[in-house]
């Protein structure tokens, strides 16, 4: 029987609260060379030192990001702590279409969105060994005020009681990163060799 793995592309989410470690795992996700495509999301927040454009992010402003909503480029959109963020379509079926896996790093009200357009999706959860721990990871930033840090971790909170709505849970442990994103990429390779994977369909 012929392999057709390379049919069957999987569309890796992956969420956690702010502050977990989301941009740092896909880093690292990206030295592995596997032959995954990274969508790059799409967001109105100002861009921050060290961060490139196209590549962390798609920076645009406000009228252009409207105008591709009214025109519903995005797979989803939301406006998050005064911003807007989207995934444009073309990011994720350009990655589908040519056989690679898709990884799509998103916040956990946008992955509510995405599993009712793709529920085939293989969905990872970040979550932090322990809410300290990502209570310092976001003073570290230093790019927060006080108000806004107290809103990202009650919306933390929140947000990981959701956690057992995802296919998988990753711990990012302080000073540990390599073992989540060996996780990771374990959970992925696992799930592209499952038979039983159905093709991904945006609904």
């Amino acid at each position: 029987m012929a392999d057709t793995t390379a049919e069957t592309p999987l569309l890796v989410v992956l969420s956690g609260p702010s502050g977990v470690g989301k941009d740092a795992a896909l880093n690292e996700l990206r030295k592995l060379e596997r032959p995954w495509h990274f969508v790059v999301t799409a967001t109105t927040r100002p861009i921050r030192p060290g961060e490139q454009d196209g590549k962390d992010y798609i920076f645009l402003d406000q009228p252009t990001f409207l105008d591709m909503k009214d025109r519903s480029e995005f797979v989803e959109y939301a406006q998050v702590y005064g911003n807007w963020y989207g995934v444009p379509k073309s990011q994720v079926t350009s990655g589908l279409a040519s056989g690679k896996d898709v990884i799509l790093k998103i916040d956990v009200q946008g992955a509510a969105t995405v599993r009712a357009m793709a529920p085939d999706a293989l969905f990872i959860f970040m979550v932090p060994y322990s809410f300290s721990e990502l209570q310092e990871r976001l003073s570290q930033r230093m790019t927060e005020s006080t108000p806004e840090m107290e809103l990202r971790l009650n919306t933390a909170s929140e947000e990981m009681k959701l956690a057992s709505q995802f296919n998988y849970q990753v711990v990012n442990r302080k000073d540990n990163l390599d073992q989540a994103v060996a996780d990771i990429d374990s959970i992925i390779a696992a799930e592209r060799r499952r038979p039983d994977r159905p093709p991904i369909t945006l609904l």
